[in-house]
């Protein structure tokens, strides 16, 4: 197996800050993304290393393992529990002979002859190596429930997206990762969702916040106005004599909540009322009449 070097991959060094292995991944991402390179099987091939060394350094556990056991990493823990298993069975079955070469090739290429005398491939079975991918998404792609093909270990892997799945969420797909050693089973994929804000809608929670001018003439007189939601536009009637900074809650018009089906957050609206510039000299003295009205 041959050894990857992720940092270099990546263009950092092994000291290198989880805010810097983030800057250069999606620095990197970008440039590499298929999309942005269509039928280039080198780009492709670079965002496939550039996506596994994230999911290796972003992770504090797995950078660890990766630090301590190089190309190993993915086999660290099943290398501590058949070490283990061996030394309980030695102490248990002293007078066997365990010079025959019972592990497999496998272990035999990972870990060195001597590592892989003392137990049985029949009794050693171990989950294959989990899987930790990064998906970008834009905001209105987490609006609404849909699918999308991700392409792991050069393999194509449909799955569906729940409406309303939020920035740094991970979830998991059972049995989508590597494959398990000696007959065992299958490890999971991991995804994690990064998720931009490209509208002018801000998320909290589930909640929605956004700014609407008014003139001054709808503040004073009221008004009805048509306003921009996250699914469209709505009439919105602006009650006379609204102040600056007066916030209206659109209720159901926020962000749906994850795997509940049909329930959404708010819409929370606040108006801006904007002051008139350039006066026409006919303007002011009506401005200037209303003041004397106000004041008498």
């Amino acid at each position: 197996m041959s050894f990857v070097d992720y940092y270099a991959t990546l263009g950092l060094s092994k000291d290198a800050s989880v805010d810097e292995i983030k800057k250069a991944y999606r620095k990197l991402a970008r440039k590499y993304h298929p999309d942005l390179n269509p039928n280039d099987t080198e780009a492709e091939k670079k965002f496939k290393q550039i996506n596994e060394a994230n999911a290796v350094l972003s992770d504090p556990v797995n950078r660890k393992k990766y630090d301590s056991y190089g190309k190993d990493w993915k086999h660290a823990e099943e290398f501590e529990k058949a070490r283990s298993q061996r030394k309980q069975q030695q102490q248990s079955s002293s007078s066997r002979d365990f010079s025959g070469g019972d592990y497999s090739d496998f272990f035999e290429s990972m870990f060195g002859r001597g590592f892989t005398q003392g137990t049985r491939d029949s009794q050693v079975k171990f989950k294959g190596p989990d899987y930790n991918a990064e998906l970008q998404l834009d905001l209105r792609d987490t609006y609404q429930t849909h699918k999308r093909t991700l392409t792991i270990d050069g393999k194509n892997i449909r799955l569906t997206i729940p409406a309303g799945v939020k920035d740094g969420q991970v979830i998991k797909i059972k049995g989508q990762g590597g494959i398990g050693v000696n007959g065992g089973p299958k490890g999971d994929l991991y995804i994690r969702f990064s998720i931009s804000n490209s509208t002018k809608f801000k998320l909290d929670g589930n909640n929605l916040y956004s700014t609407v001018d008014l003139d001054l003439y709808q503040a004073i007189l009221g008004d009805e106005i048509t306003i921009d939601t996250f699914d469209g536009k709505v009439k919105l009637k602006v009650k006379p004599e609204t102040q600056n900074g007066t916030r209206v809650k659109l209720k159901g018009k926020g962000f749906p909540l994850y795997k509940k089906e049909g329930q959404y957050g708010d819409l929370h609206v606040t108006y801006n009322v904007l002051i008139p510039t350039q006066l026409s000299s006919a303007e002011k003295e009506l401005f200037e009449q209303l003041a004397k009205l106000r004041a008498s």
